[in-house]
């Protein structure tokens, strides 16, 4: 019998970074308040952390796969410092598609990449889409509360207040 796993998905531009409009760029990078906390007190309770964006931003021409590339490199490096290592990202170029949010195909390859338990997972982003494509996976979904989400709808108000879920 194999054991399951349990993950951390984190959408990346509002929940990971400051959103910026099609963000690609290092020098424009800034974590959100709370983010490296909350992952590392994930990782140490053995929690997978996996990104899941969507990057439309390729498809429309704002900025290349290298681009992209290059600044996820960056991300990642700045998490491992911080002692949080990002077992994978997986993005979607794409304007539509089965693995564009709200659909949950970037959450249903990890899941059978990484043998992931989705009832044990958790979810986090900043978009009803990235609940929608969460719920849709199966996984237990938190939505970081803007100025169109409401708390009744199992939102948090800040990324610290998300560690209370792990």
């Amino acid at each position: 019998m194999t054991i399951k796993t349990k993950a951390l998905f984190l959408d990346r531009d509002g929940t990971i970074n400051v959103e910026k409009h099609y963000l690609y760029q290092i020098k424009d990078f800034e974590f959100m308040d709370g983010i490296l906390e909350l992952c590392r007190k994930a990782h140490q309770k053995g929690y997978l952390i996996i990104v899941i964006t969507n990057q439309s931003g390729i498809a429309r021409g704002y900025y290349t796969v290298k681009d992209y590339e290059i600044l996820t490199a960056f991300m990642i490096g700045e998490f491992k410092k911080h002692g949080v290592p990002i077992t994978d990202v997986f993005y979607c170029p794409d304007l539509d598609g089965p693995d564009r949010k709200p659909n949950p195909g970037m959450f249903l390859k990890a899941k059978e990449k990484y043998n992931i338990d989705m009832a044990k997972s958790i979810a986090l982003g900043d978009k009803e889409r990235d609940r929608e494509a969460e719920a849709a996976a199966g996984v237990k979904t938190l939505l970081k509360l803007d100025e169109q989400t409401d708390k009744e709808k199992n939102n948090i108000a800040s990324l610290i207040e998300a560690t209370a879920y792990l």
